[in-house]
């Protein structure tokens, strides 16, 4: 099973429909599952894909419209019925306004759930990082929409270097060193020989990243913020033929979304967000392959390896 995959549980805008539920992915990385934003519907599409609720353990909300956080009560609401998620923490990260009002929501309807809630505020004028452990990094950044917004960087932190064991053992490494020499340490033999640590090793796997660029209209500064992350997934609302309304509405278009791509240098673009007005998604992909050759259509149940 890949180590960093991301699981797209909705990708609409505005509402439910019967083609698509509102904005939601789950980003599980190495068995930990991290939520980005929270539309309606969110734990029964977990179920559906087998997200296990007890690995979820942080929230990510980009903004208070409510197809992006108006499922959160329910799931909280089902994680405490259901006591998947029983002890530990559930940490939700949002502005300080939300934060206010999903205590109110979740203390009426969720009442002493068996675990703890956290609330982690967002800053959303400034890009800072919000999240770490010893081998992943969240961080916000700001979108501009028509309240405020952020977008989210999933990095993974670089990798150990590969022990060459058949040069370490010719050498004589003791066992206990290899971690040090992984993570870049050259060996010095009884007789006071350097041997290199590109020598012993060869080099490491390639960090990945996944930028989540949710409600914005184009601006390159986007670009900027996400520069030289692996994929990106940027909401792509409208196509050219309603790019009036998408400025009106501080939304992107698809050939929009494909111009941030290029701008930051990323390797692949995942579209999202789509509006109702379309039935179906082929000319966003059709306009965004123009300027960005390597684009994806996200869709309800897919599963996209890093």
């Amino acid at each position: 099973m890949p180590q960093f995959q991301i699981n797209y549980l909705g990708c609409g805008s505005a509402s439910p429909t019967l083609r698509h539920l509102p904005s939601c992915q789950v980003v599980d990385f190495r068995n930990n599952l991290f939520m980005i934003d929270c539309g309606e519907c969110a734990q029964l599409s977990m179920r559906r894909q087998k997200l296990k609720y007890s690995r979820l353990g942080h929230i990510f909300i980009s903004h208070l419209h409510g197809d992006h956080c108006l499922g959160l009560p329910g799931l909280v609401s089902t994680l405490a019925l259901t006591g998947g998620r029983d002890g530990g923490t559930l940490t939700i990260h949002t502005f300080k306004e939300g934060a206010e009002m999903f205590k109110r929501m979740i203390d009426f309807f969720c009442h002493m759930p068996p675990f703890d809630i956290e609330f982690n505020i967002i800053d959303p004028q400034s890009t800072q990082t919000i999240f770490e452990n010893d081998a992943i990094t969240v961080r916000s950044f700001p979108l501009y929409h028509r309240l405020p917004c952020v977008g989210f960087i999933f990095e993974e932190k670089p990798k150990l270097r590969h022990l060459n064991g058949e040069i370490a053992r010719f050498f004589n490494v003791p066992v206990a060193l290899y971690a040090d020499i992984k993570r870049g340490a050259d060996f010095v033999t009884e007789d006071g020989t350097v041997i290199k640590n590109e020598r012993l090793t060869t080099p490491a796997d390639k960090s990945s990243s996944y930028a989540y660029c949710s409600d914005t209209m184009f601006n390159p500064k986007v670009a900027e913020s996400v520069q030289g992350v692996h994929t990106i997934y940027h909401e792509a609302t409208y196509c050219d033929d309603q790019i009036v309304k998408a400025r009106e509405r501080f939304h992107s278009t698809a050939s929009q979304a494909a111009k941030i791509a290029t701008l930051a240098g990323a390797e692949q673009l995942v579209l999202g967000h789509f509006s109702k007005s379309y039935h179906d998604e082929q000319r966003h992909l059709s306009e965004a392959r123009e300027i960005f050759p390597n684009t994806l259509i996200a869709h309800e149940g897919m599963v996209l390896p890093l």
